[in-house]
């Protein structure tokens, strides 16, 4: 993930530039503001895999303006997958089929946001890159979900929730051969709510006015009341939870699309 990170680090460098000139550009005769903007995005961080999650939000135009430019209220809402960062994919020799060794809970997060985005270049006619700034907050709620693995003994097998097994064992003597259905266990979920706060600038790509596409790139921050076990420590000299979080960091990248009118 250091590659997000290298990215972040460019975009505030571009930040920096901007807003130097952003006033000057946003007064220009062919620009084209409009009062809304929706999208769709699929997004990744440094806490998921490669497709974290899916995100929509929606921009609207205020009448009044921040530091000379124009602003927006944000409003988005997005679905992610929290990872521990010692998840590692482990596989069953005889039969292929993989699993994550040590894995106990998922961790979903349901964020909804609200904020302000403030247009730092405008496009020309249908030219160019529009860049936005982003700060939005809102609350977290994270859903707990069991991790289930398919066990066998013979030619007898079922799903347990992880957490009754031993290593690689069930205290029946069954042994992993994969891991359960990704919906197993929903129905044992537990639910905790938690405050985000992420900062990040936006870029639009796209060549049409009344579409849009492009990227949304920044950090963001969470925090729970308590500490979430994904991966529970199993060394008798410590607790349960060491090496899991309440408080979470991430650099994240979002590609979206929509429309605007």
């Amino acid at each position: 993930m250091r590659t997000l990170y290298g990215l972040l680090a460019l975009t505030l460098g571009c930040l920096m530039l901007s807003t130097q000139v952003a006033q000057a550009q946003n007064t220009d005769a062919d620009d084209e503001i409009y009062p809304t903007e929706t999208t769709f995005g699929i997004t990744t961080n440094t806490n998921a895999g490669v497709i974290g999650g899916v995100s929509f939000r929606q921009s609207k135009l205020l009448s009044g303006t921040l530091f000379g430019l124009p602003q927006y209220r944000y409003l988005s809402i997005e679905l992610v997958n929290v990872k521990h960062p010692k998840e590692l994919q482990s596989s069953v020799n005889s039969i292929g089929s993989r699993y994550i060794d040590g894995k106990e809970n998922y961790l979903f997060v349901l964020r909804p946001q609200y904020g302000r985005e403030v247009k730092l270049f405008q496009r020309k006619a249908d030219e160019g890159i529009a860049v936005s700034g982003i700060l939005a907050a809102g609350p977290s709620l994270g859903i707990i979900k069991p991790y289930y693995l398919e066990v066998a003994y013979g030619n007898n097998s079922r799903t347990v929730p992880a957490s009754q097994v031993n290593g690689f064992t069930t205290p029946t003597g069954e042994t992993v051969i994969g891991s359960g259905g990704f919906l197993e266990g929903l129905g044992q979920s537990k639910l905790t709510v938690g405050l985000n706060v992420k900062a990040a600038l936006s870029f639009e790509l796209s060549a049409f006015r009344a579409n849009t596409t492009g990227v949304e790139i920044g950090f963001l921050a969470e925090a729970f009341p308590n500490t979430i076990v994904i991966i529970p420590n199993t060394n008798p000299a410590g607790k349960r939870e060491d090496g899991n979080r309440s408080f979470f960091t991430s650099a994240y990248i979002t590609l979206f699309f929509g429309s605007k009118k």
